[in-house]
């Protein structure tokens, strides 16, 4: 029986590309194991290396294109966002002057308290006020009035 190195070698490149996807789990190498698979058959059918490697390149690039934003769609379904993240869009209250001039601000919001400052230099927000999170940058809420 004679061993047809190019599917070993087809082969090797596919277990490696999906050991390389468990250990990752970040939907980056399974593309290429496809394109591997498709070039292994074609290996096994005896297709000039050529060819191999074009089915390669075009099932990987078509697998990338054609299916990953439906899978990241569906592992990413679940996901909810933590920690800071989770205060954008929320509403806080002013518990100390914001006034980006003179570095000064404070909100509460779940809880919790946390430097505020307004997107633009000028305006103020006095305390007591409702204010909506609209980012964060570092360690600061950045919010504009409600």
């Amino acid at each position: 029986m004679e061993i047809n190195m190019q599917a070993v070698v087809w082969l090797i490149v596919l277990v490696v590309l999906l050991a390389a996807e468990a250990v990752t789990l970040g939907l980056t190498t399974i593309w290429f194991a496809g394109g591997a698979l498709a070039a292994f058959a074609m290996a096994i059918a005896g297709t000039e290396v050529f060819l191999q490697i074009i089915v390669f390149c075009t099932v990987s690039i078509l697998l990338l294109i054609l299916t990953r934003p439906a899978a990241v769609k569906l592992f990413n379904k679940g996901r909810m966002k933590t920690n800071a993240e989770s205060l954008i869009g929320e509403t806080a209250v002013v518990t100390a002057q914001i006034d980006n001039l003179a570095g000064k601000g404070q909100v509460q919001v779940k809880g919790q308290y946390w430097t505020a400052r307004t997107p633009e230099d000028g305006v103020q927000i006095e305390r007591g006020r409702t204010v909506k999170i609209k980012k964060i940058s570092g360690v600061k809420l950045i919010v504009e009035e409600a």
